[in-house]
């Protein structure tokens, strides 16, 4: 087996296409050690994982990718190790939902003025049967498609949902900092996820020095010289680097934003996240 895990994947609890055993099964057919289960604002598919994970003799760990707000984007933190059956930890985490469904309705309001057919029904009967309707931008995008007024989910985020979009919104929400405490106070380890998406550098070091414990350097959206920048900043403030393919199941054909395995860590960090989550719990 290869001592190395896949940091950041999605199920069907958030913006995914697959159900949390199938992630697993996927990890465990790559060869890993272990998978992290990291949906939006929401730890409803970590127990589904376990139980999976408990016969196919590969390590799940339990995550979470928080949405904040830094600087007028989208800032995403993620956690690990985080206390998925702490009721408290799972309220704090509705509360984030629900800012997500406001956002829902103010874009799906931006696309009907924009002359788009689009209903916020339409959008959120595709998560029906699921235990948590986490709807994300991923699902508009796949009901532009379905409607015809774009081929792809890259034109869906380029043209309308997107930072440049014609349709996008971004509605109060918590500051990159708050979520990181969050995950701390929580007893997890918070982990800059993506960091080559913001076009901050300035932000990402003034997180760096906040009090993140780690940083996303294994990424598909960042490029070489960035994980290399990345490298050398965790390098030198004593970061852990992570990694993950950011796996959201399949667009189509194809794995969306990249398949499962493809961005790993190796396990030495997994051990490094999980020490510092240990430290903070008291144990």
């Amino acid at each position: 087996m290869n001592q190395r895990a896949d940091l950041h994947t999605h199920t069907k609890a958030s913006d995914g296409t697959c159900e949390p055993a199938e992630n697993v099964r996927l990890a465990k057919e790559a060869g890993l050690a272990a998978v992290a289960i990291t949906d939006h604002d929401t730890v409803a598919g970590v127990p589904a994982a376990l139980a999976a994970a408990a016969s196919l003799g590969i390590e799940v760990i339990p995550g979470v990718e928080v949405s904040s707000v830094g600087r007028g984007q989208d800032i995403h933190v993620l956690g690990y190790f985080v206390p998925y059956e702490d009721t408290a930890f799972q309220e704090r985490l509705v509360s984030l939902r629900e800012t997500r469904h406001e956002r829902n309705k103010l874009l799906i309001g931006r696309l009907q003025e924009l002359g788009i057919p689009i209903t916020l029904e339409n959008v959120y009967r595709r998560k029906q049967g699921t235990t948590d309707k986490n709807i994300g931008r991923p699902h508009i995008a796949e009901e532009l498609m379905e409607l015809g007024v774009v081929g792809s989910i890259n034109e869906a985020f380029e043209k309308y949902l997107g930072r440049e979009g014609a349709a996008y919104v971004n509605p109060p929400r918590i500051t990159p900092q708050e979520a990181i405490t969050l995950i701390k106070e929580a007893g997890g380890a918070a982990v800059l996820a993506h960091p080559g998406l913001y076009d901050a550098d300035d932000l990402v070091q003034e997180l760096i020095s906040f009090g993140l414990d780690g940083i996303e350097v294994n990424h598909p959206d960042n490029d070489a010289e960035q994980r290399a920048r990345y490298t050398a900043w965790a390098q030198e403030h004593g970061l852990i680097m992570t990694g993950g393919s950011d796996f959201h199941g399949w667009r189509g054909e194809e794995p969306f934003h990249a398949m499962l395995g493809t961005h790993t860590a190796p396990m030495e960090a997994v051990e490094q996240l999980r020490e510092v989550a240990a430290k903070r719990k008291g144990k």
